[in-house]
This record gives C-alpha cells, structure tokens and sequence, in this order.
C-alpha cells in the first residue's frame, strides 16, 4: 500500500469516526431538548454555538483534505489524485466540498473578497506572482494563519515538485505574495 493510500486511508478513518462521534452526541443532545430555540444559535448540551464557528468547522475539513493529499505528485495542467497543478490543487479541494472557485490561477485576480493578511484563516487562499511574469501564477490554501508569517498548502512546481505546505515568510513566497482572498 502506498503512503498516499494510507493517508488517503487515515482522512477518511478520521472524517468517519468525527461523523459518528457528532451523530452521536447530537442524537444524545437533541433527546434533551425541550422546545426549539428561537435565534440563530444552536443549544447542544446547554452550551450555543454561534452559526460562524460552524464555519470553523468547514474551515478544518477543508485544511485536513487537503494535508490528506500532501505528496501527490505536481502535474502540470493536473486536477485530480494522481496529479496537481496549484490551481488544480485548490480547485480540486474546494470542489470536494462543493465551493465554487476557479480552474487558472489567473482567474482569481478579481475572484472572491481582498482581505488583509493579518486577518488571514484557515482555508483563505494566498495569490502569488508568477516567478517570470507579472501576473497571478501560483495559489495555496492557508493552513495555518499568522499573519505574514502564515503556512500554507500548495501544489509546488519547484524542486519538490508535489503537494507541500510552506510559510509565507520564505522569501521567495515574501517577493511574489499579491493577496489574500476570502471565498466562503
């Protein structure tokens, strides 16, 4: 079995037994429940959850399918396991969770909403320059937000040539780094 089997394995051991456990406690919960509550906020056990951390939640599932495909081969004009490009990589992720976003890094120039680095989170995209020429040619999908100094998941055509995570504070990254975008 190859290591990409086995982590591909792992990410769907790990999402399965998230879904059971969820299912469970809100089964659990929800035979508790008295009445229906009258905001937006959900009760499980007592405790609300605001409806913006379920987003958190989305936030973590897209970071972890995407660490879930980390060493699948750069593949130039690559969109799916046995290969990726950068934006075949975030289009690919995305879609899994049935996010919209585009197939050419060039096309998220004017896609989604600018947001400053410093208010960067999981899941947010990165946009680059292309190394030779002056427009949009590399993305990646924050993984681990600090600010200018954010890691981030990408399909590198570099010398590693696979999918990697690295941080914005290299400088190669540092000189071409554009914006970030917010698309969910």
């Amino acid at each position: 079995m190859t290591s990409k089997n086995k982590n591909f394995l792992k990410f769907a051991l790990g999402i399965c037994l998230s879904l059971i456990l969820w299912s469970n406690f809100t089964y659990g919960s929800s035979r508790s429940l008295s009445g229906f509550t009258q905001s937006n906020e959900t009760i499980v056990k007592d405790v609300p959850i605001n409806p913006i951390e379920i987003n958190v939640s989305l936030r973590d599932r897209i970071v972890s399918f995407g660490m879930g495909l980390l060493g699948t081969p750069y593949v130039q004009a690559g969109s799916g396991k046995s290969g990726f490009d950068c934006s075949g990589f975030v289009y690919f992720v995305f879609q899994h969770f049935k996010i919209q976003v585009p197939r050419s890094s060039s096309e998220f120039k004017n896609f989604g909403k600018e947001i400053p680095i410093d208010s960067v989170r999981k899941g947010d995209i990165l946009l680059f320059l292309s190394p030779t020429r002056n427009v949009i040619g590399h993305l990646g999908i924050v993984t681990n937000p600090k600010g200018n100094e954010s890691d981030f998941i990408h399909a590198s055509s570099g010398r590693e040539m696979k999918v990697i995570i690295t941080s914005l504070k290299r400088p190669g990254y540092t000189r071409r780094f554009v914006k970030a975008i917010r698309v969910f």
